[in-house]
């Protein structure tokens, strides 16, 4: 069975308490049992992993290089300022997804520029929770070519 690791950045953890008219009232919880039963439906299994730590997000990068087949990344702010993210993602050699709940194109000036772009394969913005499960969905499209 294929295996997608989605990873998750800084304050993600607070979704459902956290400026709600930006992200909804969703928690991470409802969103990874979203996954896990979008996962069910394509057949792929799921690894689903928060940490407001940079390090441990750039640890968890490069270990995932043998293990998975694709990865789904919502860096969170660590997209507007972590070299050692974008870094840590060259490593893999398989389709990567950049997901953000809100458009950050549509936010403050800083949110603007992604380091993750330029190594994603896809990105998808401001579909809230939804954009997770279009993300495993699309993801196992490009595994499965």
């Amino acid at each position: 069975m294929k295996k997608i690791l989605i990873l998750n950045g800084p304050n993600l953890n607070m979704l459902g308490q956290r400026e709600p008219e930006i992200y909804g009232t969703l928690t991470l919880k409802d969103i990874q049992n979203l996954c896990e039963n979008t996962a069910k439906e394509n057949d792929v299994a799921v690894d689903f992993r928060q940490s407001n730590h940079e390090g441990e997000l750039v640890e968890w990068i490069q270990s995932a290089l043998h293990d998975f087949d694709g990865l789904i990344i919502n860096a969170a702010a660590y997209t507007h300022t972590s070299i050692a993210i974008h870094d840590a993602l060259k490593i893999l050699k398989y389709p990567i997804i950049e997901v953000h709940l809100s458009d950050p194109d549509t936010r403050e000036s800083f949110r603007h520029h992604s380091f993750i772009a330029p190594l994603a394969t896809e990105i998808i913005k401001g579909k809230g929770a939804q954009g997770y499960a279009q993300a495993i969905e699309n993801l196992v499209k490009l595994i499965n070519l």
